[in-house]
């Protein structure tokens, strides 16, 4: 499970400053969550906190449970604990780019091989073998990112993200770039993996005919009536 209260980051300065504040989160797995808002309301601020690329100001509680152990990130984060957190962001959080992020000097195979690789774990061939059928990546294992189209490069950073089983998976707008149809289809194997595979997931998505299709439970923004002197942004269910 994850389980969030009282999360807190502030971006910029003085008269400049933005609050975005979550004040709970719970996810279970199995369970995909939208999080939505008008551009630039710090939907993606908050997708950083939460995997650990971007210090949080304050939290509440902060709990990451999987494969029978609970891992007490508030308090890692408060004790500046970096490598554990490191660690953590490594081996239990996924993350898919909005431009997939690929290494362009490595084929579909390797960078779909690569979290697993920088973890020195063997890869599960049943699970690599159900992602590159579900996603259609088999006959684009041996070509390079510059080799394939933007919905290829999307599916690939999808199989990347979930192969070493993390219990979170962090999309920051995947099918931005995507036609409606592609859209449908890479949003409906992206949700169908993480919900056969046990994982969660947060995904930060602008396509709201998208997130009402799959019946998506959202974090909303709203405007931070609580912030003192800043303006904000408070993401509720």
């Amino acid at each position: 499970m994850l389980h969030i209260e009282d999360l807190c980051v502030v971006r910029g300065e003085g008269d400049l400053a933005h609050r975005v504040y979550l004040p709970q989160l719970e996810l279970r797995p199995g369970q995909v969550m939208a999080v939505t808002g008008e551009s630039g309301c710090g939907k993606s601020t908050l997708l950083e906190a939460i995997g650990l690329l971007l210090r949080p100001d304050s939290v509440g509680r902060f709990d990451l449970s999987g494969a029978n152990q609970q891992r007490d990130v508030a308090a890692l984060l408060s004790t500046h604990q970096q490598a554990q957190l490191a660690d953590i962001r490594a081996r239990h959080l996924g993350f898919v780019l909005q431009n997939g992020g690929l290494l362009p000097y490595l084929t579909v195979q390797d960078n779909i091989r690569l979290p697993c690789q920088l973890l020195a774990m063997i890869p599960d061939k049943t699970l690599l073998a159900r992602i590159t059928d579900t996603l259609k990546l088999g006959p684009l294992l041996s070509k390079y990112p510059a080799q394939l189209s933007f919905g290829e490069r999307q599916r690939t950073a999808f199989a990347r993200a979930i192969l070493h089983r993390p219990a979170l998976v962090l999309a920051d707008e995947p099918t931005a770039a995507l036609d409606p149809h592609n859209a449908r289809q890479l949003f409906s194997l992206f949700i169908d993996l993480v919900r056969q595979e046990g994982m969660m997931a947060l995904v930060v998505c602008h396509d709201w005919p998208l997130v009402q299709r799959f019946n998506l439970p959202c974090l909303v923004a709203r405007p931070d009536e609580q912030g003192q002197d800043q303006r904000g942004t408070c993401f509720v269910p």
